[in-house]
This record gives C-alpha cells, structure tokens and sequence, in this order.
C-alpha cells in the first residue's frame, strides 16, 4: 500500500499555500487550435506547475475533513492516490528533462504573453522547484517560439509526459465511488442517516476540484493524440450540436429506464430543440447532465403511473437560446418533490431509490449505469453546469411534477470556479 512519506507530506504542504489558477473554456480552445509539439510541449509544462496545486489542496483538504472524516479507511486510500499523483508529477520534470529542454521551458516561460501562474509559482520545470529571477510560470497562450522547428527530443518529452498523466487519470477513476464509499463508512460510525452541511460543502468543493482536474488532463491527452473528428480542439466542440446531444441522453435515458422496470415502453419524451443550435461546448459534460435528469424524470413518471399504465404523459425537453446562456428546461408530471424535500436533492448520498451496493471498481466517475440509488446524480450535474459557468435549479409542485432548468453559458468566457 502507498504510503505519504513526511518528506513528500512536507512538499504538499508547501504547493498546497499557492493559489490554483483557473482556465476558461475560450482559452483552452484558442491554446488548442493547429497544436505544434511547441505549444503542447508549453502545455506539459503549464499542467506541470498547475496539476501538483491542484492536488496538493485536495490532499490537505482530505487530511483536514472534520467529524473524524479523514480517519475512515476509503477516504485515506482517495487521500493515497492523490499524494501519490503529486509525486508522479513533482518528479517528472527531474527525471525526463534534458539541460536542453529546461532552457526551451525558461525561455517559453519568459515569453509567455498572458500570466496564467502566480509570480511566486513552485515551478516544476525547473530541476529543484527553485523560482529563479521571479520567473512567472508557463501559462496557456502561444509564444513566438510556435513558428519553429522542434528537435525530436521534445516529441519524445511530450508523448512521455501524456503516458504519464494517462496513468495518473487512471489511477483516480474510482475516485466517486471510493469517496462515496467513506462517506458511508462516516454515516455508520456515526449511525445517522444524514451529513452535515460542512461535509456536503467539502463533497462539491472535492468533486468540482476533481472535474477541473480531469478536464485538464483529458484535453491535453487528446490534444496530444491529434485531431479526432470535425470542429474538436481536444474534447471541446466547438460546434456542438444541441439537438443532436439531446436525443442521444433521450434514448440512453430510456433504454436504461424500460430496462430496469421492464417496459415495453417507457415514457416519451418530446424534444423541442432548433436542429442547427450549435455552441461550443464539452459533448460528454452536456451528456451526462442530460442524461441524469432525463433519468430522474422517466424514474418519477413511472413510479407516480406504474408500470403497468398504458400511455405516460410526457416528457418535455425544451431549448431556448438567448445572448448570455442557453437554457433547457424538462418538465414531467410525475408527481413532484414536497418543498420540505427540495433542498434534500443536491445533498449527497440522498435518494428515493432504492440503495445501490457501491462497486469500486465501476468509475467511471458519473454512476451512469444504474437507473437511480446512489444520490449523486443531481449535485454532481450542478457541478458540471458550474464549472464552465451555468448553473442548475429545479422548481417542484408536489401533487404534479417538476421542472428542471439547465442553464449553459454561451459566451464560453467564465473560469473554471476553483474551490
């Protein structure tokens, strides 16, 4: 089992005092766009410096939870994989650099024309973590050295680099579960059926921490394995097409749904989407929010009708567009949620549903599987339509249904909110 040595837990300590620096969704497009072994190579050593941050807050954090929190086996080994991720990163540098690619890092560093690192930044790119002639990090923009014809040595830099945080990415899928699992370690010592508010704030400081940490990581692995399909920078699309989105969640949705009850059919949905809307956007976040509330209505229709009703009503998908957001509201009548239970819904580990028995080794970091149980389908869609600056919100009229609105930010300007 990995153990935090005190020499490492010193190391995290220290990059755990530097702020995290957040990147919007526009800036990793335009960093993106025609990627040279130069830029991705600037990008290595941007995701150097900001990724041993990131973690190192969160295994302070977890090493920090109140109510004995810490102490529960699950969230020690979550705090393991996170300490020993720092590590992989923290010693990369040292090992895989050429006296030759630390000047290429210091003089990408120096032309960097935008800050994206604080002035007293740890700078991983150098062999010592030293901070030389208050050297201000390398940040997410092009530099003029893009033009210029790399020597092989950085290629080979670049593909080891992406091995690596591969491996990092793999190492933390299991993080949901692994931590949902402690929270529930952390309900029985304390046999209660409810989590103090101060651990549900921790949940979406964790969680959020955690989406930015794998949007990172996913886009310069994808960047790294070259163009994939049309109007992709990465895992951004930079036409997403709304419609197109939304009738895969439906019908995802509703295989999951007419599984799980045994229906013929299921309840219908019925989208009301412009065929052209299109905006940039990451297909895969706009899935899986979609896909859990469509599931969380076609649940409430069915249990509010039975399964044996003929003909649900029902449920609407409906996508309007302004200047600022785009916003989709679905709306069912399967009854509502009494207005004592509303605020219940973005806790943690709350569900009507069944309890579903939690498999570690499931990630994938979203409990797409199963129909409803786990009481993380709504706080953890808030937190993906936070993190690009949306929001979610969900208005109940007990007796008749509820309505759900998605609101997504347009203008693709907002930094990711760093806890």
């Amino acid at each position: 089992m990995y153990r935090i040595t005190p020499q490492l837990s010193e190391k995290i300590k220290h990059f755990a005092t530097f702020p995290q620096t957040g990147v919007s969704l526009r800036q990793m497009v335009m960093f993106g766009q025609n990627p040279t072994q130069g830029t991705l190579f600037k990008a290595s050593q941007f995701l150097s410096e900001e990724l041993p941050i990131r973690l190192a807050h969160r295994v302070k954090e977890l090493e920090e939870l109140p109510h004995n929190l810490s102490d529960m086996p699950s969230i020690i080994r979550v705090k393991n994989w996170y300490a020993q991720s720092f590590q992989d990163l923290v010693e990369f540098p040292n090992k895989e650099m050429t006296p030759r690619l630390k000047d290429m890092a210091k003089t990408l560093s120096k032309q960097s024309d935008m800050q994206a690192l604080p002035e007293n930044s740890p700078n991983l790119a150098m062999p010592n973590g030293s901070n030389p002639n208050g050297r201000k990090g390398v940040s997410l923009s092009h530099s003029a050295m893009d033009g210029v014809e790399w020597p092989a040595e950085v290629n080979t830099y670049n593909e080891k680099f992406t091995k690596m945080i591969e491996a990092v990415k793999r190492r933390h899928d299991p993080v949901v579960t692994t931590v949902a699992q402690g929270i529930l370690e952390f309900k029985q010592s304390k046999k209660s059926h409810l989590v103090d508010t101060d651990v549900q704030a921790f949940l979406d400081r964790f969680y959020m921490s955690r989406i930015g940490i794998r949007m990172l990581i996913g886009q310069h692995i994808a960047l790294n394995k070259g163009p994939s399909r049309k109007d992709y920078v990465g895992i951004i699309c930079t036409k997403t097409n709304l419609a197109d989105i939304a009738q895969e969640a439906v019908d995802n949705a509703k295989f999951i749904c007419e599984d799980y009850y045994g229906l013929f059919r299921g309840p219908e949905v019925h989208v009301h989407c412009k065929k052209d809307l299109e905006f940039m956007y990451v297909p895969s976040h706009l899935s899986h929010m979609l896909f859990e509330l469509l599931k969380n209505s076609l649940r409430a229709v069915v249990e509010q009708y039975g399964t044996e009703c003929d003909e649900y009503p029902p449920i609407k998908l409906i996508v309007a567009q302004g200047k600022e957001d785009i916003a989709i509201k679905i709306s069912d009548e399967g009854g509502g949620i009494p207005r004592s239970g509303v605020p219940l819904v973005w806790t943690y580990m709350y569900t009507t549903a069944p309890s579903q028995h939690l498999d570690p080794t499931f990630d994938k970091s979203d409990f797409k599987a199963p129909m409803a149980g786990f009481g993380y389908g709504l706080p953890i869609s808030r937190l993906y339509a936070r993190y690009f600056g949306g929001d979610l919100k969900l208005i109940s009229m007990e007796g008749y249904g509820t309505d759900v609105y998605l609101h997504l930010n347009r203008i693709s300007n907002s930094d990711e909110p760093l806890p």
